[in-house]
């Protein structure tokens, strides 16, 4: 099953990250650098910077890349919100709010501020949080060719009940998605 659906604007929340095959969306203490080498379908990047009109992110993660200028390659330029308990220790950026508030508050101030397109949720704990409150529109995952076996997961709820999901698209919207890969040290018969 392939990604040829365009992404399409329409005041979303869209908790969107690209994801190891086993669940993370970062390596230890936020590194990135596991997404080196991977692609994606012709068009997507710029699909997203069309449709995405703020960004609402969390502390810890802006901590450890403190630069709303780097989104989609720097091709992307609006407004982002980092939502945090303390933003007057927060290092500040050009076009970044700190927000002190409930994440469903957080929500109404970017989707405010979004003019219309979608709020893209950059935060496995806020998503989380989101999702629990019911203010999730959709999630978008870009499962990469890599298991990196730590990190920061998308969704950890210990002890919670699962959260069942709807694959967006035709077909069976209960139907599991089948992804197959092989080892690259592995050669191809």
């Amino acid at each position: 099953m392939r990604d040829t659906e365009r992404q399409a604007a329409g005041a979303k929340v869209l908790w969107h990250f690209t994801m190891s095959l086993d669940g993370f969306v970062a390596g230890p203490d936020h590194a990135m650098d596991w997404m080196a080498g991977i692609s994606h379908r012709p068009g997507l990047v710029d699909e997203y910077v069309e449709t995405t009109g703020a960004v609402l992110g969390g502390r810890t993660g802006w901590d450890h890349s403190p630069d709303a200028g780097a989104i989609y390659g720097s091709a992307w330029d609006g407004p982002v919100f980092v939502l945090t308990h303390h933003p007057e220790d927060a290092t500040p950026g050009a076009g970044v709010t700190f927000l002190s508030c409930d994440p469903a508050e957080a929500v109404r101030i970017g989707l405010a501020a979004a003019g219309g397109k979608n709020l893209e949720v950059f935060s496995p704990t806020i998503g989380r949080q989101l999702l629990a409150l019911g203010l999730i529109d959709e999630i978008d995952l870009h499962i990469a060719p890599v298991l990196l076996g730590d990190g920061i997961r998308l969704y950890d709820n210990p002890g919670g009940e699962p959260i069942r999901l709807h694959q967006v698209g035709e077909g069976d919207p209960t139907a599991v998605v089948n992804v197959r890969y092989r080892p690259a040290t592995t050669a191809a018969p």
